[in-house]
C-alpha cells in the first residue's frame, strides 16, 4: 500500500466513527444490535452511486475480509503525522464494524460493541444544576485528538484508498443483512443524513428524567444517534467533520445510476 493512500483508509474510518467514539454509551444504554440475518429477496435496483475506478497500478491486492484486521491497523497506526490512532483503534473486525456504524447512525441507537474505536474516560460534563443543566462546552475538548487528525486528511487520497478496498466493505455490508445493497448508496445516505444536522445558537438544554441525561427539546432528543452525537461534540468540532463529510461526498457521490446492485 502507497504512503500516498495511507490517509485515505484513516478518513474513512474516522468520518465512519468519530461520532460513535465516545459519547452514546454514558448518555443512555445502547441496546445490543441483533445478530446479522439473511434478508429476504430484494429486488435489484439502479445503484445511484457506481464505484467504478479501476485499481491502481502496482496496488496490493486485497486480502479477504476476515484477513484483512493486520493490514488494516497496519495501513493506519503508520498514518503520518497521527501516530497516536493507533491508541484510538480496536483492532478486531475493522471493516464490519466500520460498516456497521456507518449503517446505523441514522438509527435511534448505536452498538458499543460495534464500534471501531475505543471508547475514553471520563463522566460527561454538565453545567447548572439538575433544573437548568445544559451541556457544558468543556466536553468538546475530547474529541480533539481526533478531530486534529481528521483536519489533516487529504480526502482525494481517501477516495481513492476507499475504491481500492471497496470490495471488503461491499462485502462486510452484505454480510450484515443486505444481500442486494450497495454500500456506497449507503455512505452518502449516511452522509446527507449527517449534514442535515441542527446547530443550536447556544448549549442544548439537558434534562434527566431516570437515570441517563437527554436533550430537553423533544425535537433534538427525537433526532438519530449520529446527529445526536454530531450536536454533542459542539459547533466547532462539527464543523470540521461536516467540512471532511462534504469533500467525501464529492467524491464518492458518483451519480451514475445505472449499474446493478453487486452480489460479490
Amino acid at each position: 500500500m502507497s504512503n500516498k493512500a495511507i490517509p485515505a483508509l484513516a478518513a474513512v474510518l474516522l468520518l465512519g466513527s468519530a461520532a460513535a467514539w465516545h459519547w452514546w454509551p454514558r448518555i443512555a444504554p445502547t441496546a445490543a444490535l441483533p445478530p446479522p440475518v439473511t434478508a429476504p429477496p430484494e429486488a435489484e435496483a439502479p445503484i445511484a452511486n457506481p464505484m467504478t475506478a479501476a485499481p491502481e497500478a502496482g496496488a496490493a491486492a486485497l486480502p479477504a475480509l476476515g484477513e484483512s484486521d493486520a493490514p488494516f491497523t497496519a495501513a493506519l497506526a503508520a498514518l503520518p503525522g497521527a501516530g497516536a490512532l493507533g491508541a484510538f483503534l480496536r483492532p478486531e473486525n475493522l471493516i464490519r464494524h466500520l460498516v456497521a456504524t456507518v449503517d446505523n447512525l441514522p438509527r435511534h441507537r448505536l452498538a458499543e460493541e460495534l464500534r471501531p474505536l475505543k471508547a475514553t474516560g471520563g463522566a460527561l460534563l454538565v453545567s447548572g444544576g439538575d433544573e437548568q443543566a445544559t451541556l457544558d462546552a468543556r466536553n468538546a475538548a475530547r474529541y480533539a485528538p481526533l478531530i486534529a487528525i481528521l483536519g489533516r486528511v487529504d480526502m482525494r487520497a481517501a477516495n481513492g484508498l476507499y475504491q481500492h478496498y471497496y470490495p471488503l466493505f461491499q462485502r462486510a455490508y452484505q454480510d450484515l443483512g443486505y444481500p442486494q445493497g450497495y454500500f456506497n448508496d449507503r455512505l452518502v445516505g449516511v452522509i446527507d443524513h449527517l449534514l442535515a444536522t441542527p446547530h443550536p445558537a447556544g448549549p442544548p438544554a439537558l434534562v434527566r428524567p431516570k437515570v441517563y441525561w437527554e436533550f430537553a427539546d423533544p425535537e433534538l432528543e427525537a433526532r438519530s444517534s449520529g446527529q445526536k452525537l454530531l450536536l454533542r461534540m459542539g459547533n466547532d468540532n462539527a464543523a470540521v467533520v461536516e467540512r471532511k463529510l462534504r469533500e467525501l461526498r464529492a467524491l464518492v457521490a458518483t451519480g451514475g445510476g445505472t449499474g446493478q446492485r453487486a452480489n460479490q
